[in-house]
């Protein structure tokens, strides 16, 4: 955005600040100055110049001769503008002046054979407007030969700064000179609004509706009756034309002014074009087409926010007037629009149109809704100057739910310890009032800050501290020679899976990366999906439920290529729904990281010395088992397989962990594979990697070699098919007197031969301590005594005996 440091001055005192000095304070507050144009190095060589006289071209027919004369001297120019006329004053740039817009240096040429010293200037070439069309034309009174800086007020310096899109304030010469305020300790000079209003109530002049105050909270307006349209001051003129606007007429001039004086666009709408002398603010239901004032017919979306009157619109809010209601040379009654719109709305319909005006910027980022009638006000008093007319007492001000000013506390104590350094508490209040903020309540360690409307940016404590620290200045912050930090242990959080991943990768799985947006379809397949707002397409419109879809589509790609040999894992997100209502909040779905495990086709090819073998549920438990033993104790977990118990899946295999689901899967169910296109036997396992990393992590433990022997003995006895394994190698573990170390099964057999429903297993048991040789003694007991519990207990028969 452009600004002149003239008008600057006008609303802080900068009269002794060199200009650097000012240029690197605004860039190192966050005001970035990109491009500084000082008007009386860029205008040197320019003079008012008189067009004496003016003769056609010998040898061109779009060229002229014109003899111009700067008081002492006259000169031959040619010149190929087509209102160029004897008895102009004009901007003549002599030889050895740069054109600004060009940077071309003037030199004495010939032109199709006459010779020519010197050019007549347009607006454009001298980057004061976008108007090429012709010649700059100047008052008659100017006198020749005065420097154009001096003669045209063009002494101006232009600073082009970069406005970050959280600073909708600075959009404005009031919200910089703000800064400027606070950073060189002055007082910011508002324009005092010194007007009369006649008699006549604007309200009995025209009225107002807001119907959808969601993009519309606030509607102003002010009435100005009997204006004359004509060409603004040289001063309006000048200013305008400075920040690199064109001059139009003294109340498009002055609507155009007040936005870049206070960053609240205006629009002035002729009151007598506007039926029943009303405005309606309201969205259209459908899509509609609507001519903007660049003669332009726009189709405009569904839900377009239109100022309209009491019969049609007038308006795209926030963007552009219509031709139906512009000011022309015959208006006289004048309705002024200071409104305030919903950023996001204007933003939609700006990009919607493919529009963007200098209204529709500032509204995009935010404006102060607080600043609407005093711009309306600020306008109506200029208006009321230059274009004459009364301005009817009152304001029509639609406001039906006001925008409250948020509250922050700050701490000085928290300053401190964000900055590393101590700012005095009076320097500090001393910014925050400087910039528009209100103290409500002061404290020996704390403010409690108003913040205003104009600052929307400013939420929290933390950018309280942001706007302290870049207007005492990032300069001052101290250098620090040595810096003492306290090490602590760093927490990796992805540690816990690129362990997971690893861990698969050893397992010889392959990885998969899938789209966690789904189409409804998919995404409905595994449960009841979250929808995205704003999808790109309708194939990424859900998040996804399991991570068993993406997985299977993956597993269909390789089939349809010829892989059909695979092991696959993915680690990733899944979303579920926690409410059938409309989401509200985050709070309403869970999302978790889960692992899935995939394998399919052959696990093993034949060869010489084995068969091929298909892969199956054993080998997928086998590989789950292998997997969880790199980081817990299996023992804490319990398998269960159910048939049939799943929508998905044929054998249905379940992992718990103290009544807690861990991971479940299986064979997944032929009917589901068919949606895939899948033709062949397919086994997933899911585990939900929270749940999973809460397990028991078994600790690591140094045991010495075994120093003294082992003592082997082994039974086998006859019992109910019913007794299993573990009931009864946990029941001679717990009869032991502790010289029992381990026992395990190495023979099962069953036949009619041991009698109905009989079966024969057989344990070996290992004793020994490791301070001692035991005896054969000893350990005799021992084993008596277990083979005389165990067939107690179980009613079992001993073999061989």
């Amino acid at each position: 955005m452009k600004l002149s440091l003239n008008w600057l001055k006008e609303l802080v005192d900068l009269s002794e600040v060199p200009v650097p000095d000012i240029i690197h304070m605004l860039t190192m507050s966050g005001l970035e100055v990109e491009e500084v144009i000082d008007q009386g190095d860029l205008y040197k060589n320019f003079v008012i110049g008189f067009v004496k006289e003016k003769k056609k071209h010998p040898n061109a027919d779009k060229l002229s001769i014109c003899t111009v004369s700067t008081g002492d001297e006259e000169f031959q120019v040619i010149c190929g503008a087509p209102n160029v006329e004897a008895g102009q004053k004009i901007v003549f740039a002599q030889i050895g002046a740069i054109i600004p817009k060009s940077g071309q240096k003037l030199s004495k040429v010939r032109i199709r054979g006459v010779e020519s010293k010197g050019m007549i200037c347009s607006e454009a070439e001298l980057q004061i407007s976008d108007n090429h069309e012709g010649i700059m034309v100047l008052e008659s009174s100017l006198q020749e030969g005065l420097p154009v800086s001096q003669a045209l007020g063009l002494n101006d310096i232009i600073l082009e700064i970069a406005i970050t899109p959280n600073r909708p304030d600075a959009l404005s010469h009031i919200g910089v000179a703000r800064d400027l305020a606070a950073i060189f300790q002055r007082e910011v000079k508002i324009p005092e609004l010194t007007f009369e209003e006649s008699e006549d109530k604007a309200s009995k002049s025209a009225s107002v509706e807001v119907l959808d105050a969601k993009n519309c909270p606030r509607y102003s307006s002010r009435i100005i009756r009997g204006v004359t349209i004509k060409e603004s001051p040289s001063w309006l003129k000048r200013r305008l034309r400075n920040i690199g606007l064109r001059p139009i007429n003294n109340i498009v001039d002055v609507t155009n002014y007040i936005m870049y004086e206070t960053g609240q666009p205006l629009h002035a709408f002729d009151l007598e074009n506007l039926a029943g002398h009303k405005i309606v603010v309201k969205s259209t239901a459908e899509i509609s087409s609507f001519t903007t004032l660049d003669s332009k017919e726009r189709k405009l979306p569904a839900g377009t926010l239109m100022i309209c009157d009491g019969e049609k619109p007038v308006a795209v809010a926030g963007v552009m007037g219509g031709e139906n209601s512009e000011v022309t040379l015959t208006t006289k009654n004048i309705l002024l629009e200071s409104a305030y719109f919903n950023a996001s709305s204007i933003r939609n319909t700006s990009k919607a149109l493919g529009l963007s005006t200098d209204a529709s910027y500032r509204f995009e980022r935010g404006t102060d809704p607080e600043g609407t009638v005093f711009a309306a006000e600020r306008a109506a008093q200029l208006i009321s100057q230059l274009a004459g007319g009364d301005i009817q007492s009152g304001v029509i001000d639609v406001y039906p739910s006001k925008i409250k000013s948020r509250e922050v506390r700050l701490r000085f104590s928290r300053v401190e310890k964000i900055l590393g350094y101590k700012i005095d508490k009076d320097i500090i209040s001393d910014i925050l009032v400087k910039l528009g903020m209100r103290i409500i309540l002061e404290a020996d360690d704390e403010l409690h800050i108003s913040v205003p409307t104009f600052r929307p940016d400013i939420e929290r404590e933390i950018d309280l501290i942001e706007e302290i620290t870049r207007i005492h200045g990032y300069d001052n912050i101290p250098t620090v020679a040595r810096i003492s930090i306290t090490l602590g242990e760093k927490k990796d959080e992805s540690e816990f899976t690129d362990r997971v991943k690893e861990t698969a990768i050893e397992l010889g799985f392959f990885e998969m990366i899938n789209n966690p947006l789904q189409s409804e379809k998919i995404a409905s397949l595994t449960g009841n999906p979250v929808k995205i707002l704003n999808p790109q397409s309708a194939d990424m419109g859900y998040l996804r439920t399991s991570l068993l879809t993406g997985a299977l589509q993956t597993v269909s790609a390789n089939i349809n290529v010829g892989e059909k040999d695979l092991q696959l894992f993915e680690v990733g997100n899944i979303f579920r729904l926690k409410t059938e209502k409309e989401i509200a909040d985050f709070s309403d779905l869970n999302e978790n990281e889960n692992l899935i495990f995939v394998i399919t086709g052959r696990s093993g090819k034949k060869t010489w010395y084995s068969q091929e073998e298909n892969a199956d549920l054993y080998d997928l438990k086998g590989f789950v088992k292998s997997f969880i033993s790199k980081f817990s104790l299996d023992n804490v977990l319990q398998y269960s397989y159910n048939q049939g118990s799943n929508p998905y899946y044929n054998v249905f295999l379940t992992l718990n962990s103290k009544n807690t689901e861990i991971g479940f899967g299986g064979s997944v169910d032929k009917k589901f594979l068919k949606q895939f296109d899948i033709a062949q036997e397919v086994y997933c396992f899911e585990i939900n990697l929270e749940e999973f990393g809460r397990l028991p992590v078994p600790e690591k433990h140094y045991y010495e070699l075994l120093k003294y022997p082992k003592v082997l003995r082994d039974f086998a006895f006859i019992f109910d098919k019913s007794v299993t394994y573990e009931q009864v190698s946990d029941f001679i573990l717990e009869e032991s007197a502790g010289l029992l170390k381990s026992v395990s099964l190495f023979d099962l057999f069953e036949s009619d031969t041991l009698g109905k429903d009989k079966k024969s297993m057989a344990f070996a048991l290992e004793f020994f301590d490791p301070e001692r040789t035991l005896t054969d003694e000893e350990v005799e007991s021992e084993f008596k005594h277990l083979i005389s519990a165990v067939s107690e207990k179980f009613n079992a028969i001993l073999r061989g005996n």
